[in-house]
């Protein structure tokens, strides 16, 4: 299996494989749909956040999404949908996208990521539970799956109740 991914930020002519990649992860189309609504939202979408995992065919094998969600009014970035072909998975393809996704949002002046996901896969990225950050989402959630990431402990961290794209139906 591959264990040095090429990542880039998605092209147009990535759409459709995107969608594939996300119909492939997931039993139903929710998250391909999702992806496709939050790419049309001009409030949620930064361009240059959308980043993709190049198989050795230079088909997609893996890709990460970073959209805009506020913290009580304070622009913060939400990561998901994260999806892997399933012939990829458990080979490093997503972790890649999701790295080269946070290195450009740091890059790009964001401080705050926030993800609710697995507790065992996102704390190798540097999250932790954003109740530390007294930060919460608008449902109700273990807390160990909402979690938070902050490129620099200097600047002030918002506090509150996160919002979400539309998109996301919350």
């Amino acid at each position: 299996m591959t264990t040095s991914w090429i990542t880039r930020p998605e092209t147009a002519a990535d759409l459709a494989q995107i969608r594939e990649v996300n119909l492939a992860a997931f039993p139903t189309s929710h998250e391909a749909d999702l992806v496709e609504a939050l790419r049309a939202d001009s409030q949620a979408w930064i361009p240059g956040l959308s980043w993709v995992t190049e198989a050795p065919d230079g088909s997609i094998a893996g890709f990460a999404l970073f959209t805009r969600c506020h913290v009580d009014g304070s622009a913060a970035l939400t990561l998901g949908p994260c999806a892997v072909r399933p012939e990829y998975q458990r080979s490093g393809a997503g972790s890649a996208a999701i790295r080269a996704g946070l290195q450009a949002a740091r890059e790009q002046g964001e401080n705050l990521v926030l993800v609710l996901g697995h507790a065992e896969y996102y704390p190798r990225f540097g999250f932790t539970p954003a109740s530390g950050y007294a930060i919460r989402p608008p449902f109700e959630v273990e807390d160990k799956y909402m979690m938070a990431l902050v490129f620099d402990p200097n600047v002030s961290v918002p506090t509150g109740t996160i919002r979400y794209p539309a998109a996301f139906g919350v």
